[in-house]
């Protein structure tokens, strides 16, 4: 299941998630709330990942890179010499070779079989990408990203907590307002069952699963980079008001970084070697 499983995924990538559409965006951003009443917070969430980077040294891994799709992306690179962009999809390295160039060196590879040498990389990120293994794959995509990290190095990764506490508490509300504005239920997919899946897979963890799994195996520190989902935003935040919440809500994270960490909806795993 887990060869077909990758095999599905990088179709999707390469024949959908990530071809433009016509307002210049990948199919992809269709996740990504890209409303101009969010952006600053968008913003500033994904610059966050500098906070688990050493910024400079000679090569930075991107494991599952896909195109480099946003511009903060690009940011965690630009104090090394050289960025290493490793993804299933080939299309993805396409399309990241026309957005970084010569600072990228391009690898199809599988992200939990890294084709490196120990202590290569003087940094690492990884950017909504774990996610699409499967769950008992997981440790081994964190343990080949710790393997290749040179000692003394970091490594910032992205994911997303399977049903989170914010999100929780937020669904009921999301339900009256679907209701009163005469939407149907939102169903939840159930990738594994679907005989024909739409979109691609994705399994997500529990702080708990991340700690016993991951953290009893090597240094982690679990920061705040988003915590509020798109789904939240697109329904609570709206264009009156909404810029001045979500600065409320960055600075939230920001002074409470354990609870917002672990109950919302993106954490940044930063890896210590």
């Amino acid at each position: 299941m887990t060869n077909e499983t990758k095999q599905k995924v990088r179709e999707f990538y390469d024949e959908i998630g990530w071809q433009q559409e016509d307002d210049g965006n990948y199919q992809n951003a269709r996740y990504e709330d890209l409303r101009p009443v969010s952006r600053e917070y968008i913003h500033k969430t994904r610059l966050r990942v500098m906070n688990g980077l050493i910024p400079t040294g000679n090569l930075l891994l991107d494991a599952g890179s896909g195109p480099v799709q946003y511009e903060e992306y690009k940011v965690y690179s630009q104090g090394y010499q050289k960025r290493v962009c490793l993804d299933i999809s080939i299309q993805a390295l396409r399309e990241a070779r026309t957005r970084i160039g010569d600072h990228g060196l391009f690898v199809v590879g599988d992200l939990a079989n890294l084709p490196f040498k120990a202590d290569t990389f003087d940094g690492a990120v990884s950017m909504h990408a774990i996610h699409h293994l499967a769950l008992t794959e997981h440790p081994r995509a964190y343990a080949e990203i710790h393997r290749v990290l040179a000692n003394g190095r970091s490594a910032g990764i992205v994911n997303g907590w399977h049903d989170p506490l914010l999100s929780r508490l937020a669904e009921p509300l999301i339900g009256l307002m679907r209701k009163l504005s005469g939407r149907s239920a939102k169903k939840k997919k159930e990738w594994l069952n679907e005989e024909d899946p739409a979109g691609t897979f994705v399994q997500k963890m529990t702080p708990a699963w991340l700690k016993r799994e991951i953290g009893s195996k090597m240094t982690i520190e679990i920061k705040p980079w988003r915590s509020l989902s798109t789904r939240i935003l697109r329904w609570f935040v709206r264009p009156f008001g909404g810029r001045a919440f979500l600065r409320f809500v960055f600075w939230l994270e920001g002074v409470f970084p354990k609870f917002f960490a672990e109950n919302g909806q993106y954490p940044l795993i930063v890896i210590k070697k």
